[in-house]
C-alpha cells in the first residue's frame, strides 16, 4: 500500500553507500550519533516486518535544532538504510543539504507536522503493519485485552482518515488530535508513535503493534473477550510508569549489540 510513487529514479542504493565513508567529517558528533541511531532504528523496524517496501518513515529531530530533522530517502529499503544515507531537511520540506535521495511528501507531511509542535519529539516513528492498519479499522480502536495493551491506556489519540497526506492544511488537524500524547492510531491508515528518544519512538511502536497483533489473534478466535474495568487498566497503565522508567532504553542496547554483530554497516 503506497503513499505516492516516487517522482524520478534516485541513485541506487550501492551508490549512495559507496559515498559513506566521506560523510563522518560532514556533520557535528552530537548529529552523527543522532544518524547512526536512527539508521539504527530503521534497520531494527526491517528486521522486526514492521515495513511497507520503501513506503512509510521514521524521523529524528536535528539535536540542538527544531527546524530540521532527519529521514529516509525515498526509494531506499529500511535494511539498506545508513546513518549517512538519511535526508536532513526542514519544516517545509526543503533539503538543508545536498542528498541523492528525494522525500517521500506525504511522509513529509505528518512527520513535519509531528515536530513542528510537539518540541519533546527527538523521533516519530509511522508504520502500515498489517496489525495496526486491522485494528486502525476497527471502529473500537484498541482495547485493553492484555497487558501489553495496557501500557497505552489513556495514552493513545485517534486521526480520521483524509486521504493520502499531502495535504498540509492536514498537518494543523493532526496536531489537534495527536495533542500531547505519544501514540496516534491513524484511522483506516496507521500507527504513529513520538518518542522522547528513538529508542523510546522504537519501543513505543514496537508494542504498540504488537497490543495490535493480540488483538487481532483475539478477535479472530469467534468467541467472547473479557475487558478489565476502566480502573484496572488505569492501575496497569500506572504500573508500566514505575516498571519501565528508562523508556525503551534497556532493550535498546541489547538490540544496537545485536545490530553490531550482525549489521553493522548501519553505522556507515
Amino acid at each position: 500500500m503506497t503513499d505516492l510513487a516516487p517522482q524520478a529514479a534516485p541513485q541506487s542504493a550501492a551508490e549512495s553507500v559507496a559515498d559513506a565513508g566521506a560523510g563522518r567529517s560532514r556533520w557535528s558528533a552530537e548529529e552523527w550519533r543522532r544518524r547512526v541511531e536512527l539508521a539504527a532504528c530503521y534497520r531494527l523496524i526491517a528486521r522486526y516486518g514492521l515495513t511497507d517496501l520503501v513506503y512509510t518513515h521514521i524521523s529524528a529531530r536535528v539535536p540542538g535544532r527544531h527546524d530540521q530533522f532527519l529521514i529516509n530517502g525515498y526509494g531506499l529499503l529500511f535494511e539498506e538504510i545508513t546513518a549517512s544515507s538519511l535526508v536532513k531537511i526542514d519544516l517545509e520540506g526543503k533539503p538543508v543539504e545536498d542528498s541523492n535521495w528525494d522525500v517521500n511528501p506525504a511522509g513529509f507531511t505528518i512527520h513535519s507536522a509531528v515536530h513542528q509542535v510537539r518540541h519533546d519529539a527527538e523521533c516519530v516513528v509511522h508504520t502500515h503493519t498489517v496489525a495496526g492498519m486491522a485494528v486502525a479499522a476497527q471502529q473500537e480502536g484498541l482495547l485493553p485485552l492484555n497487558q501489553m495493551s495496557m501500557q497505552f491506556h489513556g495514552r493513545l489519540a485517534y486521526h480520521d482518515y483524509e486521504g493520502i497526506a499531502l495535504d498540509l492544511d492536514e498537518r494543523g488537524r493532526l496536531q489537534r488530535d495527536l495533542g500531547d500524547q505519544p501514540c496516534m492510531i491513524l484511522r483506516n491508515h496507521g500507527l504513529l508513535t513520538v518518542g522522547s528518544s528513538v529508542a523510546e519512538g522504537f519501543s513505543l511502536m514496537y508494542y504498540l503493534n504488537k497490543a495490535c497483533e493480540l488483538q487481532v489473534a483475539a478477535l479472530a478466535g469467534g468467541r467472547p473477550v473479557t475487558l478489565p474495568a476502566p480502573e484496572v487498566c488505569a492501575h496497569a497503565a500506572a504500573q508500566f510508569d514505575v516498571g519501565t522508567p528508562t523508556a525503551g532504553q534497556l532493550e535498546w542496547r541489547a538490540l544496537l549489540r545485536r545490530l553490531d554483530r550482525e549489521e553493522p554497516d548501519y553505522k556507515s
